[in-house]
């Protein structure tokens, strides 16, 4: 009688008949093309600059102050896309695509689509006290503790984000007067897991906060060659303290803003200069 295998030989299914560099059979192109002839909508580029806002904040504070209009033609089952301008650039904002598989999604779709540079910028809790909240962080890596970036990379700790980027956007971030860190987050899919032993074995990494997105979009920006670069919002100690969760001024959006435009005028100086 064979014996059976005990879990101690078996690969968890995330891990299991994977090869980052097969290629995929269901395409974001495709999707899109399904989503264009059902809806009758025109094919359309996206702006070059694309921006995730997980929460939502940076959307409605251009909504409420007439800044950003929904684009027509964005071909997407599950989110709008609005444009809007600052200093003159025109950018392409997508709210509410939170987690590590939606942001992934969406980001897929929008280089698909005719993305150039993508940014997320998330909140975040904070895991090291660099300083009192809110502040941000421009992320270096993440630890992946989500699912979708072991579908883009073979296993390992952390998710890189482009070096060259990160140096790029740094100095031009020195130049604005926002609260500002750079370092490690993590990546969770379970908030609400986030338990004292994971929380102190990150800080022992040192990680600066957790979140949930920058592992998996910093994976698939390595396996696709697409230029992403993720910032976190530190606006809470994850409700440890009354009064947490305050992100300043019209819900952060105006120093996101800030952040936002300042890596943008730095990428494209560098691009002109090139």
């Amino acid at each position: 009688m064979t014996p059976r295998p005990t879990h101690s030989r078996l690969l968890p299914p995330i891990l299991a008949h994977k090869d980052p560099g097969a290629p995929s059979l269901f395409t974001p192109e495709n999707l899109l093309r399904e989503v264009r002839r059902q809806k009758g909508l025109p094919r359309g580029r996206v702006p070059e600059v694309c921006v995730l806002d997980p929460d939502g904040d940076i959307v409605r504070h251009l909504l409420r102050t007439r800044r950003a209009r929904r684009w027509a033609r964005w071909a997407c089952y599950h989110t709008e896309l609005h444009v809007f301008h600052r200093a003159g650039v025109r950018y392409g904002i997508v709210g509410g695509a939170i987690g590590a598989a939606f942001a992934v999604l969406v980001a897929e779709e929008l280089f698909a689509s005719g993305c150039r540079l993508l940014l997320s910028l998330t909140s975040a809790g904070q895991i090291t006290a660099v300083r009192e909240p809110p502040y941000f962080i421009l992320i270096e890596r993440a630890l992946r503790d989500e699912g979708t970036s072991y579908h883009y990379l073979p296993a390992a700790d952390y998710s890189d984000a482009d070096a060259r980027l990160i140096r790029l956007m740094s100095a031009g971030l020195s130049r604005i007067r926002v609260p500002l860190e750079r370092g490690a987050t993590w990546t969770t899919d379970a908030p609400f897991r986030e338990t004292a032993a994971a929380i102190e074995a990150c800080r022992a990494r040192g990680v600066l906060a957790v979140e949930m997105e920058a592992a998996a979009l910093y994976a698939f920006s390595r396996a696709r060659r697409r230029p992403v670069v993720c910032f976190a919002h530190v606006t809470n100690q994850m409700a440890r303290i009354e009064g947490d969760f305050e992100k300043g001024e019209a819900d952060g959006a105006r120093e996101a803003l800030q952040v936002i435009s300042a890596a943008v005028r730095t990428w494209r100086g560098a691009r002109r200069g090139s």
